[in-house]
């Protein structure tokens, strides 16, 4: 059996959309962001608070690609201690969000 290395490399549809959104341009992450915080409501109070005292740590002195944008920092966070269901939802949506983002946009420049 593999061993993963990060937190959601065994589910293929979360993999898929935290590398694609981690090439995300900024607006497209914004975006993104905005849509994770909304996980708030799927994640207990005391799962919150913890995570919350957690990514203080991350801010300083973390290397992964979200770790340098607080709002990116905290959306990925609640999207990590959310419950699988709500994992994979999420990432679903980012999925069609981004594609349907990137194909307008190769729409937008074939057109000119």
């Amino acid at each position: 059996m593999a061993e993963f290395r990060r937190w959601y490399d065994n589910d293929p549809v979360l993999k898929e959309a935290l590398e694609l959104l981690s090439m995300a341009t900024d607006d497209e992450k914004g975006e993104a962001s905005k849509f994770l915080l909304n996980l708030q409501s799927d994640v207990a109070k005391d799962v919150i608070e913890t995570l919350y005292e957690q990514i203080k740590d991350y801010q300083v002195n973390g290397n992964r690609w979200y770790d340098n944008d607080p709002v990116m920092l905290k959306s990925i966070e609640l999207l990590r201690v959310a419950p699988p269901n709500v994992q994979r939802k999420a990432a679903k949506k980012l999925l069609t969000t981004l594609f349907k983002d990137r194909t307008n946009y190769e729409d937008t420049e074939n057109d000119q």
